[in-house]
């Protein structure tokens, strides 16, 4: 197979994974990552072939739904395997899945390839602005947290530990993540973009907060 079969053929493999998520994390957030990482891969002249492919499989060994032993995407290594990529490439791949997830306020982001840069700015892009509104209160739903708890402040975690066991209500996480993102974009592009999106949030937070105390 040729890279844009390879690409085609993950992409309905990936449509099939998560047709029926209802967590925020379906297909059609990895379809808008994928578009989003390939427009700023044209801007950044990184490898597209390294981008679509990472932008494809980030979601398909999250921890979030997935038990592991460690931090290697298992999953997505077998599947690329399967499509005869060279090892070089998979190591690429695997590097920016390990590292392409949010895992904390005050943890370091240990992604270090323009590549990966641009995945996870696209990735972060699909978690704000009005998509990211809807996505943050699906995936509290799915998890059964609160829309909201005033005796619940909101927490800047210190490690991954911390973050992964947050049970705090939805708005919370909008002061710990959702609002922090705009400045943690690593290009020019994908700043450009979170800027008017992180605005959406701060109205939609203005409005909120208005209307639980019955204004």
């Amino acid at each position: 197979m040729n890279q844009n079969d390879i690409i085609q053929k993950t992409a309905e493999y990936i449509k099939q994974e998560f047709g029926d998520d209802s967590s925020g994390h379906d297909w059609w957030h990895i379809y808008r990552v994928w578009k989003n990482a390939a427009a700023i891969c044209e801007l950044e002249k990184a490898d597209m072939f390294i981008v679509e492919l990472a932008a494809l499989l980030h979601d398909l060994d999250d921890w979030k739904f997935n038990a592991s032993e460690d931090e290697t995407p298992h999953r997505a290594k077998a599947w690329m395997e399967e499509c005869g990529i060279e090892p070089r490439i998979i190591k690429e791949v695997c590097e920016i899945i390990m590292h392409v997830s949010y895992k904390g306020a005050h943890v370091e982001n240990k992604m270090k390839s323009l590549e990966g840069f641009i995945v996870q700015d696209a990735d972060r892009l699909d978690a704000i602005g009005a998509i990211g509104i809807g996505r943050a209160f699906a995936y509290g739903g799915y998890k059964n947290r609160p829309l909201y708890d005033p005796d619940s402040p909101p927490n800047l975690h210190n490690s991954f530990e911390q973050y992964k066991n947050s049970k705090s209500a939805t708005i919370n996480h909008f002061y710990e993540k959702l609002l922090l993102l705009k400045d943690m974009m690593n290009t020019a592009a994908a700043k450009r973009i979170a800027e008017q999106r992180h605005e959406v949030m701060l109205q939609f937070l203005d409005q909120f907060m208005c209307e639980w105390e019955g204004k």
